[in-house]
């Protein structure tokens, strides 16, 4: 499941929103190891298709550079597709190279309402996952916390 914050969201769907007809795509970055996205980084589709999205090989080394002197890693991945259901297409699958990313897809074909999914891709294999929005991570915590004293009750 992809826990994420309120306002990651609205960003995301806001840069999709922007780049509208062409794909949009970024990170969430956050601390490695804690599968919590944090930072906000939205990238430039250097395609400016909007069919396909493709980020430029120094922009992409900048990034990798800054999450290790950061201590971060790519949590979630995103871009958005255009004119299409949020499933990644064939194309995104083989490019898909981060097994431990969530993979979220932006729909944006409907003016109004937007669809967002996420998916785990791990060696071609591609399984939809829930994604749980919450205002802040503090407040799930607490209601994991009361989960579980309400199992064990």
């Amino acid at each position: 499941m992809l826990v994420i914050r309120a306002d990651l969201v609205d960003a995301m769907v806001a840069h999709a929103r922007a780049d509208h007809p062409d794909e949009a795509c970024g990170v969430l970055a956050g601390p490695e190891g804690s599968d919590r996205p944090e930072r906000f980084i939205p990238l430039v589709n250097a395609a400016r298709s909007p069919t396909f999205y493709e980020i430029d090989s120094m922009d992409l080394l900048r990034l990798v550079r800054e999450l290790e002197g950061k201590d971060e890693e790519q949590v979630v991945i995103y871009h958005s597709h255009t004119a299409t259901e949020p499933y990644p297409s064939r194309t995104d699958i083989t490019l898909a190279q981060e097994p431990g990313a969530h993979y979220v897809l932006i729909g944006t074909r409907d003016p109004v309402q937007h669809e967002l999914r996420s998916y785990r891709i791990v060696d071609g294999v591609v399984t939809e996952e829930p994604v749980r929005i919450v205002d802040s991570y503090a407040d799930h915590a607490t209601e994991d916390l009361d989960a579980a004293e309400i199992a064990d009750a």
